[in-house]
C-alpha cells in the first residue's frame, strides 16, 4: 500500500504541478542526500538539504512551507504540496497512511517507506505496531519543535 497523488491532494489541497491520479509515492524523506524514488521531500531540518539534491535523488515531490520562497530552479511540473506547518503535515500523511494500510488487506503490493529521522528509517514491515511507533515518533517531532523545523 502507497501514498497516492489523490491522497496528497486530499491532505493539501494547496498544491501545484504535474496531476496524475495514478501516481504513486514510494518514498518519504527528510534528507535532501538520500535515495528518494518516486519520493516526496520534506525538508524538516536546518540540515534537511536543498530541493535540488533531493530532486537530484528521485524526489518527484516536495512539501513545502508556503511562507518560505520556492527555489528558482524548481521544474515547472515538479508536485508541490503546500502547508502552513511542515511537522503537522507529515503527522497528517502518517496518519493517512496508518489508516489506508489497516484498510489494506496484508497482501497488498507495494509500500511507501519514511524516512524522517537521523538515526533510523521507520516502517520497515506492514505491522500496525510499526505504523504506531511512527506516529508517535511525528509526534514527538511536534512536541520537541518550536518553530517547525527541528534543530
Amino acid at each position: 500500500m502507497t501514498l497516492l497523488y489523490r491522497d496528497m491532494v486530499q491532505l493539501f489541497p494547496n498544491n501545484k504541478g504535474m496531476s496524475d491520479p495514478s501516481l504513486q509515492f514510494l518514498t518519504v524523506t527528510s534528507f535532501a542526500q538520500s535515495a528518494q524514488p518516486k519520493g516526496i521531500f520534506i525538508p524538516l531540518y536546518k540540515d534537511s538539504g536543498e530541493l535540488k539534491e533531493a530532486i537530484d535523488h528521485g524526489a518527484i515531490a516536495v512539501l513545502w512551507d508556503e511562507l518560505v520562497p520556492l527555489p528558482a530552479y524548481t521544474p515547472n511540473h515538479f508536485l508541490i504540496f503546500y502547508c502552513t506547518d511542515l511537522l503537522k503535515g507529515l503527522k497528517k500523511m502518517t496518519e493517512l497512511y496508518c489508516k489506508k494500510q489497516l484498510e489494506m488487506d496484508e497482501e497488498q503490493m507495494g509500500q511507501t517507506k519514511f524516512h524522517f529521522l537521523p538515526e533510523t528509517s521507520l516502517n520497515r514491515t506492514n505491522s500496525t505496531y510499526d505504523l504506531a511507533v511512527m506516529v508517535n515518533e511525528v509526534e514527538q517531532l511536534m512536541k520537541d519543535s518550536h518553530d517547525g523545523r527541528e534543530e
